[in-house]
């Protein structure tokens, strides 16, 4: 189930929004304001931004959000001057959709956004990744995962290079209810690496960890 981030101030755009992604199947957390976006922002899959909030223009918050993780963003705005919707491209979003617009429309943004995410395949060096059937075959060999397993593992391939804090691994695999420590993703790792002797995962002494990014 793929997460999306709404964060729009109008509630009664809001709270319509919401509902209605729900109703599409998406897991989604909608906020008013910007106070605790950055752990939501490690949460998600895809964020829906309105433009315009109280704290003043989200586009000038948005290369900050970013560099804590690369997400599709679509902004929600009803300013149609072009060099304002190019600054926000700039920035970093994906896609506009100005106001007034049916849900229907977002709806199919939001899935031409999330679509390169559902690829049947992953590859790294000699380790391939059905993504579908949850099958990992290294060198040829089928390779047994268990499903969190499986999933910490993609997370890693597909954002190779890229350092992930426990916390984050933690939250976006199990949720936050589930476990109370992070010990828990330092003993999936431990069994990945076992599995995988060959796969180069780094550990970052009090941070997390990264998949050396295959050359």
């Amino acid at each position: 189930m793929n997460h999306i981030l709404l964060i729009e101030d109008d509630k009664l755009l809001g709270e319509g929004l919401n509902e209605y992604l729900t109703k599409q199947g998406f897991e989604c957390q909608w906020l008013t304001n910007i106070k605790h976006i950055e752990k939501h922002w490690y949460r998600a899959d895809l964020v829906i931004l309105d433009r315009q909030l109280a704290e003043g223009d989200s586009v000038t918050f948005l290369p900050q959000w970013l560099s804590l993780k690369a997400l599709p963003v679509i902004i929600l705005t009803a300013k149609v001057d072009v060099d304002q919707r190019v600054e926000g491209l700039m920035a970093g979003a994906k896609d506009y959709v100005l106001k007034p617009f049916s849900h229907q429309e977002l709806l199919a943004r939001i899935h031409a956004q999330l679509r390169p995410l559902g690829q049947s395949a992953v590859q790294y060096q000699q380790l391939v990744i059905d993504v579908a059937n949850q099958v990992v075959t290294d060198n040829g060999c089928s390779v047994e995962l268990k499903p969190k397993e499986f999933q910490l593992l993609l997370m890693l391939v597909q954002n190779q290079g890229r350092v992930f804090h426990r916390e984050e691994l933690l939250n976006k695999i199990w949720g936050y209810q589930a476990f109370p420590t992070t010990r828990t993703v330092d003993n999936h790792v431990l069994r990945i690496r076992q599995k995988l002797p060959g796969l180069d995962i780094e550990t970052l002494r009090g941070v997390g960890y990264r998949l050396v990014k295959c050359a």
